[in-house]
């Protein structure tokens, strides 16, 4: 017994059994709730319904047991289905068997990279992007997925690559719309925007909980899914009036499929499984720590790697459709009562179940009502008040994310994101190249030193403190050097410059250089260099630089220690 705890996850070898009973009505209720979830995330991927049904049962387990995150639930997810999607269909027809191989190959690359960056503990990558990046990226695939789905809502096949392409051909056959699919459509859509909007308030005010009525609210997809289902069986609207529907559900668990990927396929998937990995990188973490916050938990971000790594290698094997950490799958999840990952393990092995039995079920369920599902999802992914707050606090963050979802919008996901990540990087380079310099004065009655334009300071005539708000390095010291030339010309006669360096943490050779000579041209005119508040570890490099020793001022310990001295007569 010893011996089988050893490799059994940290949560089941000490499983508080008081969790069993929320555990398992979770993990049937989540079942129920995302199996319409599952079949449209497939169709949106371009693959067969069923395979949607698939991946929510092995790589279900293999997270389960693997993760670190108690209630964050995986499965087929809509950024992965849409980028499956995005990356696959200019390859192969959508549903075809060398589409599906496709598939299955960039869930393999995408899972294989997840659990070496786990491996390899490099969960720390997944800080590389922004957030306003991964909101733009988000936003934009959102309006994709949304265009993406207006064909089975109105009933029309639109011609085109491009976003734009299939927006203009669209609206060029709007009158061509099959009427019964749009008004089973719009139906639904307008049913589940009330569920959304409406259907908690109009529950609180007759007297239900807060907890109860966001239940009842996720409930209600399902419900519309049966609804529209039924009116299709009822009045044969898929037969007499040509609506959309599913159509052949395979039953059955599926069946291990070994393959090895070839030259090409590698070649062709390396680069889009990258960004897919990235991604799914920083959306399962980030959605893993939002989880555990909120529960006054830990996670780890290198297990939670390792986690989805398995999830898309077995994924591959096991179904062929790359898979994530869900939003709202995770959100049905916590709202079920999911303690630990059980749960999961419960939903999982409740699927199978429905694939044996029930599959048969959702094969006359309207195309429609699950575009307007999936549209309804991807509304709430698009985060206008993310870019609000960006452009009130920071432009260049909100440039970032505009651009990044334009990026995805005009040019493609792989685009976009490639397009965000040098975005960030400019913005990156554009603070660092352009520092915060200040003018600093002594607050009367104390050893405090602020700026000269936001307070009333006392200062020396013919002394300049500065402070430098940022690292030293060969791109922002052009900036630097001007910005004291100009404010020493701005005194007139300067006797002595103080630099303030409490926020410089790093100086490389072209800084200490730079300086050196800046301290030479300052003794021929008569001025003297000072630094103060000199951070230990720069202190320690440029004891060994040519500047320490030719400094022709001093270093003082802090700017009061500079002012108190400097502000006595000159000999």
């Amino acid at each position: 017994m010893t011996l089988l705890r050893r490799f059994l996850p940290g949560w089941l070898a000490a499983y508080p059994r008081q969790k069993l009973g929320a555990d398992l009505a979770a993990g049937l209720i989540v079942t129920v709730l995302v199996i319409p979830q599952s079949l449209a995330y497939a169709l949106l991927a371009g693959l067969p319904p069923q395979m949607g049904l698939y991946v929510s049962i092995f790589p279900v387990i293999a997270y389960a047991l693997l993760g670190s995150s108690m209630v964050q639930a995986v499965g087929p997810v809509a950024i992965t289905a849409i980028m499956t999607y995005a990356v696959l269909s200019p390859l192969a027809a959508p549903g075809s068997a060398e589409y599906i191989l496709l598939a299955a190959v960039l869930s393999l690359f995408s899972g294989l990279m997840l659990l070496a960056c786990g491996v390899l503990r490099l969960g720390f990558l997944s800080q590389l992007l922004s957030r306003p990046v991964i909101s733009g990226f988000i936003s934009g695939s959102a309006v994709l997925i949304i265009i993406s789905q207006m064909k089975y809502l109105l009933g029309i096949a639109p011609q085109g690559r491009s976003s734009a392409e299939l927006v203009v051909d669209l609206l060029g056959k709007l009158a061509d719309s099959h009427g019964p699919t749009v008004l089973i459509g719009l139906l639904a859509l307008a049913a589940l925007a009330f569920a959304r909007h409406g259907l908690g308030g109009l529950l609180g005010r007759l007297g239900l909980g807060a907890p109860r009525a966001a239940f009842i609210g996720r409930l209600m997809p399902l419900v519309v899914v049966l609804f529209g289902t039924l009116a299709v069986v009822w009045l044969d609207l898929d037969r007499t009036r040509g609506v959309a529907v599913v159509g052949a559900v395979v039953a059955g668990i599926p069946g291990f499929e070994f393959f090895l990927p070839g030259y090409e396929s590698i070649k062709l998937l390396i680069v889009p499984a990258f960004v897919m990995t990235l991604i799914g990188m920083v959306q399962g973490i980030t959605m893993a720590q939002a989880l555990a916050i909120k529960r006054r938990e830990r996670v780890d971000a290198n297990a939670e790697l390792v986690g989805l790594g398995a999830a898309n290698v077995v994924a591959a094997f096991y179904g062929g459709m790359p898979v994530g950490g869900g939003l709202s799958r995770s959100a049905i999840n916590v709202a079920a009562g999911a303690q630990t990952p059980l749960a999961s393990l419960v939903s999982a092995l409740a699927m199978i179940g429905v694939l044996a039995g029930a599959a048969h079920w959702f094969e006359r369920l309207p195309l429609a009502v699950l575009a307007a599902s999936i549209m309804m999802a991807a509304w709430s992914m698009i985060d206008l008040q993310a870019l609000r707050q960006a452009w009130a606090y920071d432009r260049a963050d909100a440039m970032a994310l505009l651009g990044t979802a334009g990026g995805v919008l005009l040019l493609g996901l792989e685009t976009g994101i490639g397009l965000g990540i040098v975005l960030s990087m400019a913005t990156l380079l554009y603070r660092v190249s352009t520092p915060h310099i200040a003018v600093v004065g002594r607050l009367p009655g104390s050893e405090h030193f602020r700026n000269v334009e936001r307070y009333a300071v006392e200062t020396i005539p013919g002394v300049l403190f500065v402070r430098i708000d940022e690292r030293l390095f060969f791109g922002n010291l052009g900036a630097v050097e001007m910005r004291i030339n100009q404010e020493l010309e701005r005194i007139g006669e300067a006797r002595d410059l103080v630099l303030v360096m409490s926020a410089v943490n790093l100086m490389d050779t072209t800084a200490v250089e730079v300086f050196a000579e800046l301290n030479q041209d300052l003794a021929e005119r008569g001025i003297r260099l000072h630094l103060a508040e000199v951070r230990g570890p720069v202190q320690d490099r440029l004891q060994r630089s040519a500047l320490w020793s030719s400094l022709s001022g001093q270093v003082f310990l802090s700017a009061n220690a500079a002012f108190e001295q400097l502000r006595q007569p000159p000999a």
